[in-house]
């Protein structure tokens, strides 16, 4: 076991010299950041997360396991970590938003947790996942009409980033007005700078006012079903019940969409299928979430004794970040062939143990019916630019493409009818 600094030691109040998680997460080429850390450090690599606060960046797949299905050593309740109680981490930390403890599912262990997830399952599973795609498919199609004559689009802007945003907030009743301008808060909670907080703020706002009219006039939506469920005991409850599921489940999916038309516009394994080739929208979903994850670094868990994990020693309150990608490429798990990607869904891009994402499904079936609508209605689809010179939003979290731009052959749609 390689010895950590001990407690007191200057080591742990300065991050000089440690990769930033969100120069790693922006490099062009992040699994090359691993394996330099690996080097360096072996699978367990202490990464600064902003100036003076670190954490410990998990890249190992067993070691990303073992965190994530052992509650009683390793805590999803971030007032067990210890910069932030003795105040390293500063309450406006830009951090905050995605790393501070909630009255929600994410902040919970045990049964605690399960009592909060209870209501997100059972939410999912009253999803009809048919009549969620024809209402997706109707969304795709109703986006496409808006450029489908112009012969080029941004597929993230106008395409990637709109219809998981329709197709969620839908299911809780939201506005199109509301669905848009929860679209500028999101961005701002996933990128943890400056304007994280008013962003965060302003998010739930919005989904405060759904929740309240929802009280005094109950539909069919999960808004409705999250107010009346037992398991919910008070509007925080209800409220963060409701941020979790729609934060999580917009800001992935976008980039699993934009991921994937990426991977298909400019890999020949995928161009072809468009002509009759061998692989396919599913393959490529599947290799997505292998290469490049929607959650590339997840925050976070809280060591609740000293321990080891991977040769490094963890001290009581050390914050750990669930490096998905990284675990994803581990070399122990995976030699980094891509053949053996399709239909292997053995990956870790949904984490593990209790706090796994609950929507894998309704996720797959919107992606799906994305993509698919897109190569279908866009004639002769092409990227603009070369897939390197895509620019990814800021962010220590998520690599998600700021533009996909592409052209196509021009052609007549119908005009958009209006989304619920």
């Amino acid at each position: 076991m390689t010895p950590s600094p001990p407690p007191g030691c200057p080591a742990h109040t300065t991050t000089a010299g440690l990769t930033s998680l969100s120069e790693a997460t922006a490099a062009a080429a992040p699994h090359s950041v691993y394996r330099q850390l690996r080097e360096e450090w072996g699978d367990v690599a202490r990464v600064e997360l902003e100036p003076g606060v670190d954490a410990w960046l998990v890249m190992g797949y067993q070691e990303l396991l073992t965190i994530t299905r052992n509650e009683q050593l390793y805590s999803r309740d971030a007032r067990n970590w210890g910069d932030f109680q003795t105040g390293v981490v500063a309450p406006d930390s830009g951090l905050g938003p995605m790393m501070f403890w909630r009255a929600n599912v994410i902040g919970a262990d045990g049964e605690e947790h399960r009592r909060l997830r209870r209501p997100l399952d059972d939410g999912v599973s009253s999803i009809d996942q048919r009549r969620m795609r024809r209402s997706v498919q109707a969304m795709c199609s109703d986006l496409i009409a808006n450029f489908a004559g112009r012969g080029s689009a941004d597929l993230v802007a106008e395409y990637a980033q709109s219809i998981p945003l329709l197709a969620i907030a839908a299911l809780f009743g939201l506005d199109m007005d509301e669905r848009y301008e929860l679209l500028a808060g999101l961005a701002a909670l996933f990128g943890s700078a400056d304007d994280s907080q008013a962003g965060n703020r302003r998010f739930e706002e919005i989904l405060a006012d759904v929740m309240n009219a929802r009280r005094n006039t109950p539909t069919d939506d999960l808004t409705s079903g999250f107010i009346a469920h037992p398991d919910l005991r008070d509007d925080p409850e209800i409220l963060q019940s409701m941020v979790v599921m729609i934060s999580a489940g917009q800001e992935t999916t976008t980039i699993w969409i934009a991921r994937t038309l990426e991977l298909m516009l400019t890999d020949p394994r995928f161009a072809g299928r468009m002509r009759g080739g061998r692989l396919g929208i599913d393959d490529a979903l599947d290799e997505v979430l292998w290469r490049h994850p929607p959650m590339t670094h997840m925050p976070a868990r809280y060591a609740l004794r000293d321990t080891e994990l991977g040769g490094r020693r963890i001290r009581k309150g050390d914050a750990l970040i669930l490096g998905l990608a990284a675990a994803n490429g581990d070399p122990r798990i995976h030699d980094g062939d891509p053949s053996a990607e399709p239909g292997n869904r053995s990956h870790l891009a949904w984490s593990a143990g209790p706090h796994a994402c609950p929507a894998r499904i309704p996720a797959r079936l919107i992606t799906r019916t994305a993509v698919e609508t897109a190569l279908h209605r866009l004639a002769d689809i092409h990227l603009k630019v070369p897939a390197e010179e895509i620019a990814l939003r800021p962010s220590p979290w998520t690599r998600c493409p700021v533009s996909l731009p592409v052209t196509f052959t021009p052609s007549l749609s119908p005009a958009p009818t209006r989304s619920t």
